[in-house]
């Protein structure tokens, strides 16, 4: 294994810029500024009666104006703390044993469910609103339009204000702290593995990322230490999984929705036919998927793939993915599309934006979180592959979502996840074309392998993720379920998704305690997939129109806050409510997979 992927040679993200450190005057300042803030929030709420009111109070003039100085008021205290949030978050991602970062990380949530308890009474206020005339009077509620059109209807699935109020304080012992207790729990987990003839006892970071090594042995021992490391810790995982479905179902069904999926369309701005067509059409492309894990086990001379042959390399890259060659090819290919990609690129790598290395105590995955202005932060688990160049890649794309958002104001911000890995799959296209054009066979054998990789996870996988999720759902409402009831409800969802694509003795029962989104929102899963698909369709029109594209492009990613997915894709021409665009979609995915069977063939 490359001592790059465990060793401290990758960077760590800095933050001084935003402050000096958790025990500076000015954070110490800001906080109690902010914590005041919320109490001046709070009291302006009560003395303009900002709250339920009664269906027969007449509409007075002043609420245009009203209004108005709430929304101000509002943008402003979310701001400053989610600076303050983002910057705890810095700390607590990538060490959960800073007990300072802890502590401020739990006084922030604190005031941040003094905060909330101000949204349920905000939004139902606008729902009591005659809003056509206060946008009429208001040029700030025009500019917010559709936030409030949103407001009026979560309106209509809103508790009493006091109990809003009640489940906003109860949340901080329950569902927030469960997450917590779970991402603290999942980030200390080690395990023994084997590793050039030693045993190595390292973080779960490390145990996933020897899933991409060439040694089927190594991967096997790593899959095998991973999978018994989460069935040693599942117990209490379940515990979290359990009491935070549980409580978004009491939730869900007092706030009037019909189901938790009806809560995941909202919060998703796409609709109940949209979705259908998306998960009914990729379904109709498994056998697809099926095909190129076939190909893939030709090309490892093996008769099955086993899970922890999912991610094996296949093909052979001449050029090494280090860092530092990552962070070129990346600059290089994003300036091919705009000045400002490659600009907010070239500022994420030298003002050190990014955490690479894997470490223990640092959570898995990879993510980029907004800080504030058009300035991210970027977590990964660096791992020296085309993988991991294109997960770099991915996760800068947020960011140059982010940097197209800064002219908005906090409430406008607010992207749904359908929407939100819009510039991310589309930064990964860009690097993945690039490369295929300048690689050899074997090369180009890698690329695809990559490639599918990503799309089986994110069109197959997520599909048996969003399966095991609906199941665990509806059965969550009548009983808890065990860790091995969770572990075969996994299994099933796994195997009515990949099918004989995978060796049946082999799969991961424990997917529900490695992902952590499971344990932060409602049916997670599924945006993955429509970013991925919608990416692939706007790709298709960048490559129709070239330059022209990119103002328009821009002003999509500019407005993912204030439309709906239907809405933002009728300004490229897509009716995404229907199986036609993602057809459209999957059949250049089937492409890479018949070019990936042929170079398999001819090479291998």
């Amino acid at each position: 294994m490359d001592k790059e992927k465990t060793e401290g040679t990758l960077p760590h993200w800095q933050l001084e810029n935003v402050y000096p450190g958790l025990d500076s005057e000015v954070f110490k300042a800001d906080f109690d500024a902010w914590t005041a803030d919320i109490g001046a929030l709070t009291e302006y709420f009560d003395a303009h009666n900002i709250d339920l009111q009664d269906p027969d109070t007449p509409a007075t003039s002043m609420e245009a104006d009203t209004l108005t100085t709430a929304i101000g008021q509002m943008n402003r205290v979310h701001q400053q703390g989610h600076v303050l949030y983002a910057y705890v978050t810095g700390f607590v991602s990538t060490d959960s044993r800073d007990v300072q970062a802890q502590t401020w990380m739990s006084r922030l949530q604190m005031a941040m469910a003094e905060l909330e308890k101000l949204e349920p009474r905000f939004v139902a206020w606008v729902g009591g609103l005659d809003l056509e005339r206060a946008i009429e009077h208001s040029e700030v509620a025009r500019e917010h339009a559709y936030v409030l059109e949103r407001a009026q209807t979560q309106a209509a699935h809103l508790m009493t204000p006091a109990e809003e109020s009640l489940a906003a304080e109860l949340n901080l012992t329950g569902g927030r702290a469960w997450n917590k207790f779970y991402n603290n729990v999942s980030s200390q987990i080690t395990a023994e593995v084997e590793v050039d003839g030693e045993k190595q006892t390292l973080p779960m970071t490390a145990i996933r990322n020897l899933a991409y090594e060439q040694d089927r042995d190594l991967r096997r021992r790593a899959y095998e230490a991973e999978l018994g490391a989460w069935e040693a810790h599942a117990m209490p995982i379940a515990a979290a999984m359990n009491s935070i479905k549980g409580q978004a179902n009491t939730l869900n069904r007092r706030r009037g929705w019909d189901s938790p999926r009806d809560v995941a369309l909202f919060n998703n701005a796409i609709t109940g036919d949209t979705l259908d067509a998306m998960l009914d059409t990729a379904k109709a492309y498994f056998p697809h998927f099926r095909r190129y894990l076939k190909a893939k086990a030709r090309a490892l001379k093996i008769e099955q793939c086993a899970w922890y042959d999912l991610f094996a390399p296949v093909g052979q890259f001449e050029r090494t993915w280090t860092f530092d060659a990552a962070r070129e090819f990346i600059v290089e290919q994003f300036g091919s599309f705009s000045d400002s990609l490659r600009g907010l690129t070239l500022r994420a790598f030298t003002e050190r934006w990014i955490d690479a290395e894997p470490r223990d105590g640092k959570r898995g995955g990879a993510f980029c979180m907004w800080v504030r202005d058009a300035e991210s932060r970027i977590l990964a688990n660096f791992q020296q592959s085309y993988g991991g160049m294109s997960t770099l890649a991915h996760e800068l794309g947020h960011a140059y979502h982010n940097l197209n958002l800064a002219e908005r104001t906090y409430l406008q911000h607010d992207t749904p996840m359908t929407l939100a890995e819009t510039a991310s799959t589309f930064c990964q296209i860009i690097v993945r074309n690039a490369a295929l054009e300048e690689a050899s066979e074997l090369e180009q054998l890698a690329i695809l392998e990559a490639d599918l990789q990503d799309s089986t996870q994110v069109i197959v996988d997520i599909t048996s993720r969003f399966l095991f999720e609906s199941e665990v759902f509806q059965q969550r409402e009548a009983q808890e379920l065990s860790a091995d009831e969770l572990s075969r409800t996994m299994l099933e969802s796994q195997r009515a998704t990949y099918g004989d694509g995978l060796d049946d003795r082999y799969r991961h029962p424990y997917m529900w305690a490695a992902k952590p989104h499971y344990y932060g929102a409602i049916f997670y899963n599924f945006p993955y997939m429509f970013g991925l698909l919608f990416g692939l369709g706007v790709y298709a029109r960048y490559r129709e129109e070239s330059r022209s594209f990119v103002s328009r492009y821009e002003s999509l990613l500019s407005s993912t806050g204030m439309e709906s997915a239907d809405t933002l894709a009728q300004r490229f021409g897509i009716d995404i409510s229907g199986p036609a665009f993602w057809e459209g979609s999957l059949r250049l995915i089937t492409e890479d997979i018949e070019r990936f069977e042929a170079l398999v063939d001819t090479v291998s």
